[in-house]
């Protein structure tokens, strides 16, 4: 088998991540013909089929995703030890390219981000800031950002927060006028600004604990959102009860500006961990982040 031209490879990974022709054509500037005769010949020099095309949409075959995950990580670090020829004695350069959920953001990015690249301004961050469940070798991520429980058990994993606690609360207008739930149950009778997971497309049940028991509450409500950020500002408003990860509704709980409800049924998580597969180790763009998010990451929420 004739073995691929690393521009080939290049190009190939980059429609693969960005699941576009024309997505990778702007990234590398060239013409998305250019983009899509590269492939082609690829493909024809492997004689297998490695991306599934329609007008629409762009998706990996089976031996489409083999190559990703076997070349993608190689690519990477050969692209890396190439910019690295250029540098100064102990200067880093290359790139960092992170999935992160957007209430992990206040914790990691803000309080880290600075910092690193005053320290390493050679090296690229790339933020992508997403809520559904990635795979971060196939899609071309060095590292993500995730709840300990999504995270694959073949994962690095780097603690960046402590435990929390996920809450139920509501404005105390909405509940003068609605009355408290007493038990998981009782949220079926409330109007409850519902999250839709962009990973699969259903409404989220709130999960709630009291010992050993666990409810999931599939619960219903007059808004829709796949931005749990968005719901902060309408329960406030009085328009329902909301489920939200504590740190994110302090202020307002201190202000009394919302209350929270089933105290006794809300569950604990053990937090947010950087994450990434093994072999990235080699990384130094990476290991350098991870040493600064383990330094300056918010710890105590």
């Amino acid at each position: 088998m004739n073995t691929a031209p690393f521009s080939q490879l290049q190009v190939f990974l980059a429609v693969a991540r960005l699941r576009s022709f024309s997505g990778a054509a702007r990234e590398l500037g060239v013409s998305t013909a250019a983009v899509s005769q590269t492939v082609r010949q690829l493909e024809g020099q492997l004689r297998v089929v490695l991306l599934t095309r329609t007008t629409r949409s762009v998706s990996l075959t089976d031996a489409g995703r083999r190559l990703v995950e076997g070349a993608g990580p190689a690519l990477g670090q050969a692209l890396t030890a190439l910019a690295e020829v250029s540098a100064q004695p102990g200067e880093a350069v290359g790139r960092v390219r992170l999935s992160v959920p957007r209430a992990a953001v206040p914790y990691l990015i803000t309080p880290v981000l600075p910092t690193f690249r005053q320290r390493h301004p050679r090296v690229e961050v790339e933020v992508v800031v997403e809520e559904r469940f990635v795979d971060i070798v196939a899609e071309g991520y060095d590292a993500g950002v995730r709840l300990s429980e999504a995270i694959e058990r073949d994962m690095v994993q780097v603690r960046l927060t402590d435990a929390f606690r996920f809450v139920v609360v509501g404005s105390p207008e909405y509940l003068a006028r609605h009355g408290t739930p007493q038990r998981p149950e009782d949220l079926l009778n409330h109007e409850c600004i519902t999250f839709r997971m962009r990973s699969t497309g259903a409404l989220y049940a709130w999960e709630l604990e009291r010992g050993r028991r666990n409810w999931r509450v599939p619960v219903r409500g007059g808004v829709v959102t796949n931005d749990s950020h968005l719901t902060i500002p309408l329960v406030e408003q009085g328009m329902g009860l909301a489920y939200a990860f504590e740190p994110m509704v302090t202020e307002q709980l201190r202000t009394g500006r919302l209350q929270q409800v089933l105290e006794a049924y809300a569950p604990t998580v053990p937090g947010f961990f950087l994450y990434y597969p093994s072999r990235a180790q080699r990384s130094t763009p990476l290991r350098l982040f991870v040493e600064v998010a383990r330094e300056l990451a918010v710890k105590s929420l």
